[in-house]
Parts: structure tokens; sequence; C-alpha cells
């Protein structure tokens, strides 16, 4: 197929890029300290790390997992918010030759079991507020090696009021008890008196071990080689390229969690290879603390999505910020709004610029050119090297205009899922393209719109939800019959999770579901409306025909 959208490429942008410029991360890494050494890497609550304290201080990492036994590919999970601590982890597990398992550390006790027995993860870092589930589940898992930072770690002499008000005014660490922790700084000194060698790494080993949701529910493992993460890194470099300063290296606005795809290939890692700085927010959902944190910092760059666009647009302070320095504003994990976009262009003069990935693509598969001068409505073009067709349910490619399911091909998209060889096959075609279960449309300039999800998953603020592992945690509460859960259009998160409901125990009530759902899901993930039904729509063999439900729903909010 023509790839009829390379002539919209703003010039300077190539139509391929190398995906093997470098054998892994490492290898880039130690190129950019060498390059950008004594520039400020990393930012977060008025402290700092330079690209070299970053080298220094990963290298100690990567010592200590390789004293501790951990051998090339094994699996090291970090579960903390946006902290200075976590590129020096990330760094320190990928240049020890082994593999990133990012944790969301809200997860539950349920849920962070899953992923480190699907894992098979050996160590984990974790920040002392999330360290109670940790507790909970580490006797249920292969970890032998358990590291606890604490917020204040990296933050000087302000580090010890940091920790005094986030564990006793605050009350934001609960108690845990693992006995046999290493603490994050005593990990770093131990490291750095231990012998380091540097791993030999191949462009197909894996990086990240970057978990995703499935229509199984079951969350997956995405397998991302370092070929992938440089091949999406040099993408993204080459699509930036147009414009770009290097004497003006980005100070880029980091609210979405580290953890997330989106801002783990964006943010972390693309200022590191561009030469920025991050700067991190730990608790974007504090609004005011956000925007009091850009009053104090002249940021050229910021990375979004609609929800949080749209929460800073609508507090009062937010306008009085000053945004004569910013030059790029990106947005995906969710569809943006119009009137959300035009109005941070009509307040900054900035456009946002939306594109679309999965974390089976590492994430970017398209965005719109910097060139911009308005919202577009679209996700943009395919990005360099990468081949994107829409192809209908026999998987023939559709001509422009028509509506098929969005296939992604190019050096970005993963190996496949961690030891489920069947979800793999379900999703690749024969030809090698990802099938994404997102429905869309390219235009005959080559621009892409999303239509609709073939998926049943639920879109939450750009994290995924899936319906059937919210029915599985509502079925095993007690009075439960049947249920079935949609999503439903929200104003503030885009969609949210709604629960219908046939009751075995008739004084069940709301509050005995949510209540019970509290304790085996993440806050994003809870039902936002329950619906108690005397029945629930079914097929003639007995299975629940969700989509009449969500039709229904439309219907009543349309």
């Amino acid at each position: 197929m023509e790839r009829i959208w390379l002539s919209q490429y703003p010039a300077g942008v190539p139509a391929d890029i190398d995906a093997n410029a470098y054998r892994s991360i490492p290898q880039l890494f130690e190129q950019c300290v060498a390059k950008y050494r004594d520039r400020e890497a990393y930012r977060c609550m008025g402290a700092s790390l330079t690209f070299g304290e970053v080298d220094r201080l990963s290298r100690n990492v990567a010592a200590w997992l390789q004293a501790k036994g951990l051998a090339k590919g094994a699996r090291v999970a970090v579960m903390m918010p946006n902290v200075l601590q976590y590129p020096v982890s990330i760094f320190g597990i990928l240049r020890a030759g082994c593999t990133a398992v990012n944790v969301n550390p809200l997860y539950t006790p349920r849920e962070l079991e899953h992923q480190l027995n699907d894992s098979g993860a050996e160590a984990i870092i974790v920040l002392e507020n999330f360290a109670a589930t940790v507790e909970q589940v580490i006797a249920r898992t292969k970890i032998r090696h358990v590291v606890v930072a604490t917020m204040g770690d990296h933050l000087g002499i302000k580090g010890l009021l940091v920790n005094f008000v986030v564990r006793s005014l605050k009350k934001m660490v609960p108690s845990f008890k693992l006995s046999d922790a290493t603490a994050y700084r005593n990990m770093l000194a131990a490291g750095a008196v231990a012998q380091f060698h540097p791993a030999e790494l191949a462009p197909e080993d894996l990086a990240f071990l970057q978990y995703t949701g499935g229509t199984t529910g079951v969350s997956k493992g995405a397998m991302l080689t370092q070929r992938n993460i440089i091949a999406n890194l040099e993408q993204v470099s080459a699509w930036f390229a147009p414009g770009h300063d290097e004497k003006k290296p980005h100070v880029m606005v980091t609210p979405l969690p580290l953890y997330h795809i989106y801002a783990l290939t964006c943010n972390c890692l693309f200022m590191m290879k561009d030469g920025g700085c991050n700067l991190l927010i730990p608790n974007p959902r504090d609004i005011p603390g956000f925007i009091k944190e850009l009053r104090g910092n002249r940021f050229t760059a910021i990375a979004g999505l609609n929800t949080l666009y749209n929460a800073l647009l609508n507090h009062p302070e937010f306008a009085s910020l000053d945004f004569s320095a910013l030059r790029l504003a990106t947005a995906g994990g969710m569809a943006m709004q119009k009137v959300v976009a035009d109005r941070w262009q009509e307040l900054t003069k900035v456009p946002i610029l939306e594109g679309y990935g999965l974390s089976e693509t590492s994430p970017v598969a398209t965005t719109n050119p910097v060139t911009l001068t308005a919202y577009s409505g679209t996700i943009g073009l395919p990005m360099p090297s990468t081949m994107i067709t829409i192809r209908d349910d026999r998987g023939a490619t559709l001509a422009p205009g028509q509506v098929g399911e969005i296939c992604i091909s190019g050096p970005q998209v993963m190996k496949g899922y961690w030891q489920r060889p069947d979800d793999t096959a379900r999703v690749m075609a024969a030809d090698g393209a990802f099938m994404t279960g997102d429905v869309g449309v390219m235009d005959e300039l080559g621009y892409i719109r999303i239509v609709d999800r073939k998926k049943d998953m639920i879109l939450v603020s750009g994290f995924n939800v899936y319906p059937n592992e919210i029915e599985e945690v509502v079925a095993a509460c007690p009075g439960v019959l049947e249920c079935c859960a949609i999503g439903i259009a929200d104003e503030k998160s885009g969609e949210v999770p709604k629960v219908f409901v046939v009751k075995k125990d008739p004084s069940l009530s709301e509050k005995d579901i949510l209540d019970y759902c509290r304790k085996n899901l993440t806050a994003y993930k809870l039902p936002r409306h329950i619906e108690f039904r005397s029945e629930l729509p079914k097929t003639n063999v007995g299975k629940i025909l969700r989509r009449a439900l969500r039709d229904e729903a439309g219907k009543s909010t349309g």
C-alpha cells in the first residue's frame, strides 16, 4: 500500500528511521549522559538530578541488582509515582540487563499479586506509601528482594521534613512489615562499592513488560524489546525535530504517571534522548498543588490528556500562569475534545497535538504534525517507518474514507504478550500487523480519525478498564446473582463504568457492592453507577448481551 500520508510530513521529517541506531536503551543512555552530563534531567519537589547524577545513581542500582544474583533478563518491578527515584530505578534495572515491570502503585493486593506472578518478578522497588500492599502478597510471589524508598529520598535535608509530613501529618504511609527489605538509600550505598558489569544486550532482548488489559479482562504483559523502544524514540525524535533548537532544551511538564507507556516513552525516555528536563508531578489530581508547581517553574512543553487539560483550564488560578516559554503541548490516552483543545489554545497560544498509540506499540503510532496551527480533530498521521491500514472483518485493506479496524505495522510493534502465544496470535494479522481493536477511518491525505472501539474496553481518563474484570469482582460480592459492566459517557473522565446487577439477596444495596469493589479494584475501575435489574438481556445460549445494555444506556443519555 502506498503511504499517502508522506506528502503531509513537515519539511525535515524523514519517511523512515533507523530502528537499529542503537543496540539497547543503556547504550543510548550512556551516549546521552556523555553529551548532556551537566544538564538537569529530572526535577521534582524543588530538587533535581543532572544527567551525570542519574548516571552515577542508576549505576549503583544496577551493581546492587547484579550483586544480588539477578541475571540478565530477570524481571524487576517498580511501584512508585512520579518521583526522582523512578528514573534512577528504571535506568538501573535496564543497565543491569534486567527487564523492567511497571506497576501501578494504586493497585489492590489482588491486582498486584497477579502482575508479580504473571511476570515472574524476582525483585520490587516500591515507595513506602505502597509497601503495605506488597506485604500482603509477597509470600505468594517469587519476589526475593524488596527495596523500599521514601518520598524524601533525593530531597536532601528537606527530605526529612517531607517524610515527617507524609508519615505523621498526612498519614499517607500505612503500617507495614517487610523485615527483609532494603532501604533505597542503603541499596545505593551498597551498589556504590559493588562491581558493575555492563550488560551485553541485543536489540531483541526485552526492555519492558508493559502490562495492559484484554477483552478477557486478564492483564497481559506486552513484551517491548530494546529495539521496539529505540525505534519509537527515533520516530518521536524525527517527528519533533523541525524547529527544535538543541541549545534550548525542553523543560517538559510530566503529570502523567511514568509507569504508563505514554509518559514512559514520551517523557521519561524522550527527554533523556533529547537532552531535556522532566518536571515530575507526583500527584496531578491535586490541581491547586499542580498549578503552584507550574508557577515556580518555567516550562516549555507538556504532555497530558483531555481530562487533565480540562481540569487545569477550569481552575481559576491557571489562567494567571506565564505561558510565554511554552512551545509544545501533546495529548493522547483518550479522545481530545474540541472545546477543551480550543480553550487551551486560546489561553496558551499553543495548539494541542493529539496522537495515538497503545502499550503494544511502545506506544506512539500516529500524531499530528508540529506545524499544526489549530486542533485538527484527528489522531494525526502515521509515524515514520510505520504502516497503518484500515481493514474490514476479513482482513482486506479498505480505501480512504471507509471505516474499519486500525492495524499497525512498524518496528515499534511489540514482540508479543508474555507467555501468552494464543492471545498474541489473536491480535497479530498474518502479515505481522497488530490489530488494535479500534475502529477508524483514514482520509485521502492520510489523517486518521477514531470512530469507535471493537473491544468492550472502557477508557477512564486514559486508563483501560475492562468490563470482565469488574464483573469478576462484582459477581463475587455476596448477594449478587448476575452482573454486566459497560462504559457510559462522562464529562469529566470521558467514560466511567456502570454495572447492571441482578440480586440474589433482596437486601443487597449499592453500598454493599461499592464497599466490596473498593477492596478489590483500583479507584479508577470502580463502578460509578449501579443499576439493579430483575433480569439481564441474553442470547439464546445464555450469554449476556453487553451491547444491548450499552445501546440502551446510550439512548438514555443521548
